[in-house]
């Protein structure tokens, strides 16, 4: 079994992109809504809650765990990979939604050996538009840099988005908000069109049309939740031992440390179909390493 987590709804449109490309795939979901939002707590408690909820998964029978929460992989993913794991289950994995993207936009391998260089390409510049928490990482920034420094980052924080499509509100306040942002964006940008565009949280490809709308003709609006799982389907052919398929379709499980009957309802517009969703309790996830 393949376990998923996020904080909240987001990681829905990450597993719906998973279930679609490996569809005899065993995962296991779990939203941590008893304890979102992550972007309003301290980096260490996020991290914390990351370990608590992927220990949670590893319990449950996932060897290999997808942290499809872009606020989780941008504050602890290197230190888990680096640090936890080989300590405590050295036999399993944790990837996360910030590293495919930074694959696709570099070229470069996440453990490629970064520090004998490489050749340069052309110039480009690349935009992210995340929360605000994720942008105060500087994840993307960083890790893009250390690859392909030929290439220009700007970041542009969408503050409120995440609760305008979680409040399900109507399209025209929607397209209002990403308009304003891409304003944001090309002020920065002098006018001058980036080459690509990354929507670096996993709420925005329900308004990434929105985002096409707004950006000038020619922005490549990269989707986090389809790159997530082309890289995954990658991964299981590079790592055979982690593949959970069987002969036929298998519907992902579903777990929330929050209210089940709540989260469940709301789900269905971040999923595209219904799923049933089983609470643990919030402090399932107290016991931290």
């Amino acid at each position: 079994m393949i376990g998923v987590f996020d904080s909240g709804h987001g990681g829905l449109t990450v597993l719906q992109a998973l279930t679609r490309h490996l569809p005899r795939q065993r995962f296991l979901y779990l939203g941590d809504h008893g304890h979102a939002p992550y972007g309003n707590r301290e980096p260490e408690e996020i991290y914390r809650l990351t370990v608590a909820a992927v220990e949670r998964l590893f319990g449950q029978g996932c060897r290999l765990v997808v942290l499809a929460c872009n606020t989780a992989a941008a504050t602890g993913l290197r230190r888990l990979q680096q640090t936890w794991l080989p300590q405590h289950f050295p036999d399993r994995r944790v990837i996360g939604v910030l590293v495919p993207m930074v694959e696709a936009i570099t070229g470069v391998p996440w453990m490629a050996d970064i520090r004998t260089g490489r050749h340069r390409g052309e110039p480009r510049t690349v935009a992210i538009f995340a929360t605000r928490h994720t942008v105060r990482t500087g994840a993307f920034v960083e890790e893009i840099g250390k690859r392909a420094p030929e290439i220009t980052v700007v970041q542009q924080a969408c503050p409120v988005l995440v609760t305008l499509i979680e409040r399900a509100a109507p399209e025209a306040v929607l397209r209002r908000a990403v308009r304003r942002y891409s304003a944001l964006l090309m002020r920065q940008l002098q006018g001058v069109p980036p080459d690509a565009v990354i929507l670096g949280c996993t709420h925005y490809p329900l308004v990434a049309d929105l985002f096409a709308e707004a950006l000038p003709p020619g922005v490549e609006v990269l989707s986090q939740p389809d790159i997530t799982a082309r890289s995954l389907k990658a991964y299981l052919q590079r790592h055979p031992e982690f593949d959970t398929a069987g002969g036929d379709e298998a519907p992902p499980e579903f777990f929330t440390t929050g209210d089940a009957a709540r989260v469940s309802t709301l789900a269905t517009r971040f999923y595209g179909r219904p799923a049933l969703f089983r609470a643990i309790g919030a402090e399932a996830l107290a016991g931290v390493r």
